[in-house]
């Protein structure tokens, strides 16, 4: 560890790498669960609404299907593609986020700061993601509202799950003091 001119510390080296490393593969693993869980309530959400429990994979799908095929590529949408969207963006999003808490601003920061990091980062890096779904699909206006209304509760879900588990797996390790009492 190196201190700057401002007295404060700065990683460098192997150290460095190790904390790149480590948020990585927190955050592969806080977006691998905050996916899962998304998903779980998800289904069950639609299930109670009497709507299919794929839905929201199929319009996943459907969306990746007319997206491709912008650029000539022609693959087959429905639940299949939008459940492996769904697992390939969620847990990338994780290790771009385990990437991001590396950065000095959130590096040792409360849990609390974290999840509010991971809610903001996460809502905002999916809207461009989500804004194509009404456009390629044409969706009406109360279609539109209902898809990011449900997008906004489901994120806000994934955020929490990985905040609360890139925090807890990035936290400082506690001082161990030796108490010479005698």
């Amino acid at each position: 560890m190196e201190i700057t001119l401002e007295g404060t510390p700065r990683v460098t080296g192997r150290a460095a790498f190790n904390s790149l490393l480590r948020g990585l593969g927190w955050g592969l693993l806080g977006g691998l669960a905050g996916t899962l869980v998304m998903d779980l309530l998800l289904m069950v959400a639609m299930l109670v609404l009497g709507q299919p429990a794929g839905l929201c994979f199929s319009i996943v799908g459907d969306t990746v299907s007319s997206f491709l095929a912008l650029f000539g590529a022609q693959v087959a949408g429905g639940v299949p593609l939008g459940v492996v969207t769904h697992y390939v963006v969620g847990p990338l999003f994780g290790i771009l986020f385990g990437a991001v808490t590396r950065l000095p601003a959130l590096r040792g920061g409360s849990l609390k700061k974290v999840t509010i990091a991971a809610f903001t980062y996460v809502e905002i890096l999916s809207q461009p993601i989500l804004a194509t779904t009404p456009i390629l699909l044409k969706m009406k206006a109360p279609a539109t509202l209902q898809w990011f209304g449900g997008s906004f509760v489901m994120h806000l879900i994934l955020s929490i799950v990985l905040g609360v588990i890139v925090g807890y797996g990035l936290r400082p390790a506690p001082r161990l003091t030796y108490n010479r009492t005698r």
